[in-house]
């Protein structure tokens, strides 16, 4: 199957090794590709490897496919629709694996459908790399049904979930309310806690109301995953608030999110965490290790 990843960042690169086991025929594009960016190297040796050719525009990487597989940040999920849709070939499928709110979706789906592609939304209900491309997906809009069966020959595991556009991705920001949240919240209680030296008191307790939660183990987790993924993680809250914003409601909760979520992105980018790629970067098995980097990196501005 000739099939254009637009997006070639963890999860473009997950599908495209597993994809690529199966014989189909790749392409990809991503803006670190692009001319005076110079963090695309390691993009170009990945896919060099997995024989994924690699276009120079949006247009390029989608010329003859059958299926397009958009996995970019949140807030460009649109604009990624738009761009690609003058590529597009007539009947190929589309399938928007971004974590948009459904009025970003219902707008990407408008520019496919006008190029006279088949939109799909996909919202991805877990972390992709433990699942790989079996990460449990949700399927939304009237093309769903048609690509499921594409989709289970090609390894995924698709469940349809409404003929209509925007319930999938409701069902997606509606749990990145809890789940994101949740991750911002351990790090500012656990790294306060620290701060004050009551965090033993403080997850004993939380111990004896959730015995269920390993919140040693489960902090560590969050902390790694924020530390690595913030960036994307508070675009995503972003489309979140959105989300929230078409139900009529304040989202006082999301719009915290992001910020605590951009906040350790900015951190992270500063160096703080160490430098990414290197060996321990986000990987200690031990929270407190980030939180008292975090609270060592704190500048008046961030206290006030």
């Amino acid at each position: 199957m000739r099939i254009a990843l637009i997006g070639y960042g963890e999860v473009g690169r997950i599908l495209a090794e597993d994809l690529a086991a199966h014989g189909h025929a790749l392409a990809a594009f991503d803006l670190k590709l692009t001319a005076g960016r110079g963090d695309g190297a390691p993009l170009r040796t990945h896919a060099a490897g997995l024989g994924v050719r690699l276009a120079g525009s949006h247009a390029q990487a989608v010329e003859g496919a059958e299926l397009v597989i958009s996995a970019v940040t949140a807030s460009q999920a649109v604009a990624v629709a738009e761009a690609c849709a003058s590529g597009l070939a007539a009947d190929a499928f589309f399938l928007d694996f971004n974590s948009a709110s459904p009025g970003a979706k219902i707008r990407a789906a408008e520019a496919v459908h006008a190029a006279a592609g088949r939109y799909v939304e996909g919202a991805v209900m877990t972390s992709v790399p433990p699942y790989r491309s079996r990460v449990p997906l949700l399927l939304g809009g009237p093309h769903a049904e048609a690509l499921k069966p594409r989709l289970d020959e090609l390894g995924f595991a698709p469940k349809v979930h409404s003929a209509q556009l925007g319930v999938a991705s409701a069902t997606k920001m509606c749990r990145s309310v809890m789940i994101k949240g949740l991750e911002a919240m351990v790090i500012e209680s656990f790294t306060t806690a620290r701060a004050h030296g009551v965090e033993d008191a403080v997850i004993a307790s939380l111990c004896e109301t959730f015995p269920g939660i390993d919140w040693e183990k489960q902090a560590a987790y969050f902390f790694q995953r924020v530390i690595e993924h913030g960036r994307r993680r508070s675009e995503e809250v972003r489309e979140v608030a959105a989300t929230v914003r078409e139900a009529g409601l304040v989202p006082y909760s999301a719009e915290g999110t992001a910020e605590r979520q951009a906040h350790i992105a900015d951190l992270a980018d500063a160096g703080v965490f160490g430098l990414r790629g290197e060996p321990g970067f986000a990987r200690s098995a031990d929270w407190r290790v980030e939180a008292d980097r975090l609270l060592a990196a704190l500048t008046p501005k961030d206290q006030a």
